[in-house]
């Protein structure tokens, strides 16, 4: 049987009196990351969606494909 885990609240590390370091368990910062990237690209794709879409002829796309990339 697997360990229950404990989670622990984040370290704070000063220098001084001011804050300059986090210190946090391996599996909050993956989701904390992961959070991140999730955010970015929401971002992005709501810009996206702000630009008109552009379409073209498949035939005109395959003229300038390159079969090389």
């Amino acid at each position: 049987m697997k360990a229950k885990s404990i989670k622990s609240a984040p370290q704070i590390i000063f220098q001084g009196n001011k804050p300059v370091s986090v210190i946090v368990e391996i599996d909050q910062y993956r989701e904390m990351l992961e959070r991140l990237e999730d955010a970015e690209d929401l971002k992005m794709l709501n810009e996206l969606k702000k630009k008109p879409l552009k379409f073209r002829k498949f035939d005109d796309f395959l003229k300038e494909y390159n079969h090389n990339v």
